[in-house]
């Protein structure tokens, strides 16, 4: 069944991310009608955030004022209005929220949010008040290690953790932050009646009362059964008392949930008709807004390079993580983050060129694929996987088995060949990591790149000849998790009425028959990529073990 043709319908979507709020508008074709933002540090300057969070009194504390985000919601609108967006003709709203963050309402929140008096701004109604802990903790907190020892504990282990929840247990992470809650702040936990990720709460504003979780980003809470999709009474039982009623039943990220309050109807002149689809993850809405298929993998280069890529079956990772899917719901996506990255890239540009990325290109590009059998490992800081720090060099000559190995080459004959061993030694060990924890590579292979570096065509191409895969990256300006709000919200509506009559279109062949997915290819790998590389990821893999076990 094709998609029904509507020309006045329009799509909303919205992005509460660390730093901003943002909406977009699409028509019925997908493109931006609209977009709208607000900069909490700059927007919001009463909320006296640095980078979207106010930093706690001890270390490692990050919380925001739930309120921000409130007020945040009704500029975003204003500012959308006075485009003169006809907001009339919206026919489904999804948002996208940072993971991990969450939101304790009390029973006066909730019984607010019900009853939005049109006249007033939300921010003047959904106060202080409407939730019982006003300094609610978002994904930069790493406070809660004592609370994350006691839930693996408590469910048999690290790898037991893994094999419900998709993930070890993480500080960020909402399972232990509520139980921190609970056991510090026992009062506001027994006075919270609901829960809300902070992407369920940008429906639950829509929907007029408090939404549920998806699973998707439900299963960034290490509360989730991630094969039942539904939560697990042992991880629920180890984390607070009576937290089911308080969670409420997990729901399809492809949901529609309701009609929009008649707040919206009233104050914004939203159709009543209007539908609040379930909100995701970023992480999870960024690759609903891709729109790659099953076999494409996703590196975001930045402060951390990260890999993204979609599974048939759950993989148990130590590290790493596993989620639901947020289109194909009986599918998984995976994400594995590394620590040495643009930073590492950066140094050694600077201490390489001084700092010109044109001449950082120019000597990796006058260098052979393969460095003359040089090789190099840059863990400046200590890496996730595998968790070690130091710096390897290894030349074409050195016996992985000889005492020379571990202490290596001290430095390369050439600022050439230091740049093309720290470019090729991340992508072999990105490489590497991911096929070790049980990845497949193949000839259908396509890898997506995004983030700073993903305008650099030199290290583009240095990660096609490693994946030995076609390089693609977005247009300009694309905002993926943003635009995956809205053509969830619109993929969401069509499966409601597409109904039970015909098999619908899956997600992203949905999608591709209304819109491009603004994808342009880069690099194409060299023939002798694999004859190249092979033998070198086999090499990395000695020199990270040596590098973790220096004295064996």
């Amino acid at each position: 069944m094709g998609p029904p043709k509507q020309l006045k319908r329009t799509f909303l979507g919205f992005d509460l991310s660390t730093q901003k709020l943002k909406a977009v508008l699409l028509g019925s074709s997908l493109e931006v009608v609209a977009a709208a933002e607000v900069k909490f540090d700059t927007d919001l300057p009463e909320f006296r955030t640095t980078g979207g969070a106010n930093a706690g009194i001890i270390k490692n504390e990050y919380f925001v004022q739930p309120v921000m985000w409130v007020k945040a919601m009704d500029i975003v609108l204003d500012r959308l209005v006075m485009q003169q967006a006809d907001l009339s003709t919206v026919a489904a709203i999804s948002g996208s929220g940072q993971q991990h963050g969450s939101l304790y309402w009390s029973k006066h929140g909730i019984n607010t949010l019900q009853n939005l008096d049109s006249e007033k701004f939300l921010h003047a109604q959904i106060d202080d008040s409407a939730f019982v802990v006003n300094r609610t903790p978002i994904w930069m907190d790493a406070t809660t290690t004592k609370q994350c020892l006691e839930m693996e504990m408590a469910v048999g282990g690290t790898l037991n953790m893994v094999e419900l929840t998709g993930s070890k247990c993480y500080e960020r992470f909402t399972g232990p932050q509520i139980r921190k809650i609970y056991q510090q702040r026992c009062h506001a936990y027994e006075e919270a009646n609901r829960i809300s990720l902070v992407s369920s709460f940008i429906s639950s504003l829509f929907l007029g009362s408090v939404a549920p979780i998806d699973f998707s980003d439900g299963s960034g809470m290490n509360l989730l059964d991630i094969r039942k999709k539904n939560w697990s009474k042992e991880c629920l039982n180890v984390c607070a008392p009576d937290l089911d009623k308080r969670l409420d039943i997990p729901v399809s990220p492809n949901s529609i949930l309701g009609n929009v309050s008649p707040y919206f109807v009233e104050r914004f002149s939203f159709s009543p008709d209007c539908k609040v689809a379930a909100s995701t993850g970023d992480n999870p809405s960024a690759l609903s807004g891709m729109l790659v298929g099953s076999s494409w993998l996703t590196i975001s280069l930045g402060t951390s390079d990260t890999l993204m890529m979609s599974l048939k079956e759950p993989l148990n990772w130590e590290e790493g993580h596993i989620l639901c899917h947020p289109t194909e719901t009986e599918e998984f996506m995976g994400l594995l983050c590394f620590r040495n990255a643009s930073l590492v890239r950066e140094e050694m540009n600077k201490k390489t060129t001084g700092g010109n990325w044109d001449k950082f290109n120019e000597y990796l590009d006058s260098t052979p694929r393969g460095n003359f059998g040089n090789m190099a490992v840059h863990f400046n800081d200590m890496e996730i996987i595998p968790k070690v720090q130091g710096i390897l060099r290894w030349n074409k000559e050195m016996d992985p088995s000889s005492p020379d190995a571990a202490r290596g080459v001290i430095k390369f004959s050439s600022p050439q060949i230091e740049i093309r061993a720290l470019v090729e030694g991340q992508m072999l060990h990105h490489r590497a990591v991911a096929e070790d924890l049980g990845y497949k590579f193949g000839p259908e292979t396509q890898i997506l790149v995004t983030g700073g570096a993903s305008v650099n065509k030199s290290i583009l191409q240095t990660i096609a000849d490693v994946f030995n895969a076609p390089v693609h990256i977005q247009d300009e300006g694309y905002e993926a998790a943003l635009l995956g709000a809205a053509y969830r919200s619109a993929y969401a509506l069509y499966l409601q009425e597409a109904g039970e009559e015909e098999t619908p279109l899956c997600y992203r062949d949905y999608i591709l028959s209304l819109t491009s997915n603004k994808l342009s290819l880069v690099c194409e790998p060299h023939k002798d990529s694999d004859e190249i590389y092979a033998p070198m990821l086999l090499r990395y893999r000695e020199m990270a073990h040596v590098l973790s076990n220096p004295n064996t």
